[in-house]
C-alpha cells in the first residue's frame, strides 16, 4: 500500500525531530523547524555558538535509492540559500552574521552530520 502525503510528512517530521535531538545533544540551539518562504523550506535552523546553521534533513532506509546526502542537489541547495537570505532578513540577522549550510543524513539508524556541506549559491 502506498503512503499518503500526510504519512510521509509525519515520518519526515519524526526524522527531523531525531536530527534536532542529535544536534541539541551536541550543544546546538534549535531556533526554528520547517521554516517556509516562497522560495522553499529549511528543515531546521539552529545556532552553534555565534553561527547560524541552516540544516537539511534527509532519510533513507537503505542505499537502494541512493545515499541520503546525495539527495541535496544544486537546485535544492539554491532554494535553501534563497530561503536562508529571507530568514536572515525577516529575523534581523545582519550581513556579518556567520552562517553555514549543513546536511543531516539518516541512513537506517545511522545519523551522518556534514557541517558546511555546501557554500552559499545564488
Amino acid at each position: 500500500m502506498a503512503k499518503t502525503g500526510n504519512q510521509n510528512r509525519r515520518r519526515g517530521m519524526d526524522y527531523e525531530q531525531q536530527a534536532a535531538e542529535f544536534l541539541e545533544a551536541q550543544g546546538y540551539q534549535i531556533l526554528h523547524r520547517n521554516f517556509y518562504s516562497r522560495y522553499g523550506e529549511i528543515d531546521l535552523v539552529a545556532r552553534q555558538g555565534r553561527t547560524l546553521v541552516f540544516l537539511e534533513v534527509k532519510y533513507r532506509k537503505n542505499e537502494t535509492g541512493g545515499h541520503p546526502l546525495e539527495a541535496v542537489d544544486k537546485r535544492k541547495q539554491r532554494r535553501i540559500c534563497k530561503t536562508a537570505v529571507y530568514y536572515c532578513l525577516r529575523f534581523g540577522y545582519g550581513e556579518y552574521t556567520p552562517c553555514r549550510f549543513d546536511i543531516i543524513g539518516i541512513l537506517g539508524e545511522e545519523i551522518i552530520h556534514v557541517e558546511d556541506a555546501f557554500s552559499f549559491q545564488e
